[in-house]
């Protein structure tokens, strides 16, 4: 019996296309990583809240939400940069690999010490207090907080880039397995401090930004000197040249990443404003327990992008059409299965991982239910047409997303709360994806033409 099952798990990781099996290994692993990152990730939030108050817990997820838009202000470099690599490498063509991993880097650290620089003139006269709805009881300095954070963020938003060459390259799992560290890192300094330090925001945002910065860089370092060395960046490799062929791929991604600001990162803000920071929190404890379908679905999805790029540059499009086949299958099954079991035993869950410091009412549960298996449809066909290059269609949606999620999510707000907010963002994803989904059945059948197969 153990022999057979030994025998099938080979067979397993052992039979089909090689891009395949470097996918299911990727996959594999990074169930183990994510899973452990998932566990701790449940493990911060009710550490947190008993570390500092709900109120305060709330003011620094949404400041954060409010700083991590600046990781999109890479002008799309990132995955202009992994659609390139990812190329370069199919092709075996390492030296072009290495001038466009250098030149990424260099104008990612001109943008962020732009950034820096421009947000100390304007800090100081930003009333955080005011426009975040803090209540004059909270007596933290919100004006520094907001600057660490925003410093740690600048600085991460140059390394983190170790994790889109990882990928690039075909190794998803190892990036995870740098957030974990990260995670682990902060668990443990949060854990130390509840025992040591009496609960202070400050305290807290240097523990959750700076652990993740010392990951990256240390990490940086380490894989430039052994696996990436023949790519590693060097100033001798800068040519700025070849950033225009990144920005023709990265421009679009970053119209696409804007949207993604406007769909994912202003709802702790807007809940803030017009809700309360406390509702912050309810909003985000709801989301973690249910992205945590989003997490598991990521990591299946996240070794196929770069391989839809290499499929595609070696022109082997029957891989292609199978391979969506069977994401598109997994995905009815996490919908049909795994995420409505999540929304039945939810109570259940809420009690057991924080006891009865928040309740979460069962509507916004089901709400965010929905909003999960739409937002998982949506990088189905997202990653798929990223991976071929096919974006412009997606870039002309988000910015009709642009333009009318916040108005709806404002005015969603003041009439039903949170909820409204859930069903504003739902309302897109399902939009969006209908129509990725009819675009990427056009890319498969090669019956795309005009918009559809740009």
């Amino acid at each position: 019996m153990i022999k057979k099952i030994k025998q099938k798990i080979y067979s397993f990781f052992s039979e089909g296309h090689s891009r395949t099996i470097l996918a299911k290994k990727n996959i594999a692993i990074s169930f183990f990583i994510k899973g452990a990152s998932i566990v701790i990730g449940l493990l911060l939030v009710p550490m947190t809240i008993n570390y500092v108050s709900s109120m305060q817990y709330g003011i620094w997820l949404t400041i954060s939400s409010l700083i991590g838009w600046m990781s999109f202000f890479d002008i799309g470099m990132g995955n202009g940069l992994r659609n390139k690599l990812a190329e370069s490498l199919a092709l075996n063509e390492f030296q072009l690999a290495k001038i466009y991993v250098s030149t990424t880097y260099a104008c990612l650290l001109i943008i962020s010490l732009g950034l820096f620089v421009f947000f100390c003139f304007l800090n100081p006269y930003i009333d955080w207090q005011t426009f975040l709805n803090i209540p004059e009881s909270v007596k933290d300095d919100i004006s520094l907080a907001v600057l660490i954070i925003f410093g740690s963020f600048c600085v991460q938003f140059v390394v983190q880039l170790i994790n889109t060459i990882l990928t690039a390259a075909h190794k998803p799992a190892i990036a995870g397995l740098l957030l974990l560290i990260g995670q682990v890192c902060v668990l443990i300094t949060i854990y130390i401090m509840t025992k040591t330090i009496q609960g202070n925001l400050m305290v807290l945002v240097l523990a959750l930004t700076m652990s993740p910065v010392i990951i990256l860089t240390l990490a940086s370092l380490y894989f430039y000197k052994t696996k990436l060395k023949n790519i590693a960046p060097a100033f001798s490799h800068v040519d700025f040249n070849y950033s225009k062929k990144i920005f023709q791929v990265g421009g679009h991604f970053f119209i696409i990443q804007i949207g993604s600001i406007i769909l994912l990162q202003t709802d702790n803000i807007i809940i803030s404003k017009f809700i309360g920071p406390e509702s912050v929190t309810k909003f985000n404890v709801a989301l973690k327990l249910f992205s945590t379908v989003i997490m598991l679905f990521s990591i299946i999805m996240n070794p196929y992008w770069s391989a839809f790029t290499d499929a595609n540059a070696k022109r082997d499009y029957e891989w292609i059409k199978n391979s969506v086949k069977k994401i598109r299958q997994i995905w009815f099954f996490i919908s049909i299965v795994i995420v409505p079991l999540i929304l039945v035993f939810s109570n259940f869950i809420y009690k057991f991982w924080l006891g009865d410091s928040i309740q979460i009412p069962f509507k916004l549960s089901l709400l965010l239910s929905l909003y999960v298996i739409a937002y998982m449809c949506l990088n189905l066909n997202s990653y798929f047409l990223n991976g071929v290059g096919k974006i412009r269609l997606q870039l002309y949606i988000y910015l009709i997303v642009c333009i009318v999620n916040i108005p709806l999510c404002c005015f969603l707000a003041k009439k039903i709360g949170i909820n409204g907010i859930v069903i504003s963002n739902l309302l897109m994803f399902v939009g969006m994806s209908i129509i990725l989904w009819i675009q990427t059945n056009k890319v498969l059948a090669h019956t795309d033409k005009n918009i559809w197969s740009k």
